[in-house]
């Protein structure tokens, strides 16, 4: 494992491999059988800013009969959620000895300074801020959204001192303009991309159900251009990769794109934590067979920046494909 050492978040990890935020990283025996198949840093489950808001909201409606008390119940049920997180994290330093990062859902700036002040003092070694405004509203512009935004990353850099990932969308007007607007207010982290709830139609019953919530490994696609082109473009942006790495042969293809690092998710729901091993012995495998010592021999190697045609990663428009296949 010692060739596959890199850094993030200013951490030493001995793998690029990352554990992403999920149910699977609120179980302390999963983490700790993450470590033991290679996983070099684990993203603990996010904390909701919506679910808080939510069970606030809805053991206030059960005390209907006492409004003089809704003050302390909203208080109550939020402080109880935030104190089992930060239990989550001591937990979790305890069990295992690669970084531990807290995850933060959030949709505004509100109160989430003072979690992070709190997530820090608990021994987290980073935080990814998993940022989600949809933009659903007519009224409002691509610029007032990205305010939203850089309010969160500001109120949160004024409470800690951990190192700040942010967990993006691809929902941008532009991409490079708005990261390189973040990287200006310090953050110089981010993932991409995360995952959303995606609606279908039974046309049978006529009613809203949910495609799955799983990635494919035809997924990988939708950030792959984009590291690319972030990594070409900006080199000390930290990028760690997520959605549809599924093999050690999607990770291989992220890493030459520019990731730092990569992160898994739906194939370990899928296959199991174990499946990390493959994962990580599939890279040093390959990494032999190409005579690269180290994961810096080849990081970014077919990025932007360093392929002859960069713009292989600026192709939209199927015509162009299908004009040279002609």
């Amino acid at each position: 494992m010692e060739n596959l050492k890199t850094n993030y978040l200013g951490l030493e990890l001995k793998s690029p491999v990352i554990v992403s935020s999920s149910g699977l990283t609120k179980k302390i025996k999963n983490l700790i059988d993450a470590e033991a198949n290679g996983a070099g840093a684990i993203v603990l489950k996010s904390i909701f800013e919506e679910q808080i808001t939510f069970e606030s909201n809805q053991a206030i409606d059960q005390s209907v009969d006492y409004p003089e008390a809704a003050d302390y119940i909203k208080n109550y049920s939020k402080h109880n959620s935030i104190n089992e997180y930060l239990q989550l994290i001591k937990d979790a330093k305890n069990a295992v000895s690669i970084p531990v990062i807290a995850s933060i859902n959030c949709t505004s700036d509100i109160e989430w300074s003072d979690y992070a002040t709190k997530i820090e003092t608990a021994g987290a070694d980073a935080i990814e801020l998993n940022m989600n405004v949809f933009p659903f509203n007519p009224d409002q512009s691509a610029t007032q959204i990205e305010e939203k935004y850089y309010k969160i990353v500001d109120e949160v850099k004024k409470h800690t001192q951990l190192p700040i990932a942010c967990k993006l969308s691809k929902n941008f007007t532009n991409l490079p303009y708005f990261i390189k607007q973040l990287s200006f207010r310090g953050i110089k982290t981010f993932v991409l991309f995360n995952r959303f709830f995606e609606p279908l139609i039974n046309i049978d019953n006529e009613e809203i159900t949910t495609s799955s919530v799983l990635s494919h490994e035809n997924d990988l696609k939708n950030s792959l251009r984009w590291v690319a082109i972030i990594k070409g473009m900006m080199p000390d942006i930290e990028i760690s990769a997520s959605t549809g790495i599924h093999s050690a042969n999607g990770a291989i293809q992220q890493l030459l794109a520019g990731a730092d690092t990569i992160q898994l998710c739906s194939v370990l729901y899928k296959k199991g934590v174990k499946e990390i091993k493959p994962i990580t012995d599939g890279i040093i495998s390959w990494m032999d067979k190409k005579d690269y010592k180290s994961i810096n021999d080849f990081k970014g190697k077919l990025s932007y920046e360093n392929i002859k045609d960069p713009q292989l990663y600026e192709r939209f428009q199927f015509i162009k494909h299908f004009a040279n296949i002609e």
